[in-house]
């Protein structure tokens, strides 16, 4: 019966501390724009990506040359 009152303390204090992180987030505004990210991604992906490579095949991405069966 002990253990399981030190289990039920230990996920009310991890529920605590998730709160705390939540609000903190929210407060210092984490959540303000969470849709920038993927576009961060895909635009320093393009930016990777070598001109030549981009004017020979037409497509755009990583994986250009695998797009055309270019080897």
């Amino acid at each position: 019966m002990e253990v399981t009152w030190i289990a039920v303390l230990a996920s009310l204090l991890m529920a605590a501390a998730a709160v705390c992180v939540f609000i903190f987030a929210v407060k210092k505004d984490y959540f303000r724009n969470i849709e920038d990210a993927k576009y961060q991604v895909f635009w320093s992906d393009l930016e990777e990506e070598p001109a030549p490579l981009r004017a020979e095949t037409g497509r755009v991405g990583r994986h250009a040359k695998e797009r055309t069966g270019e080897p």
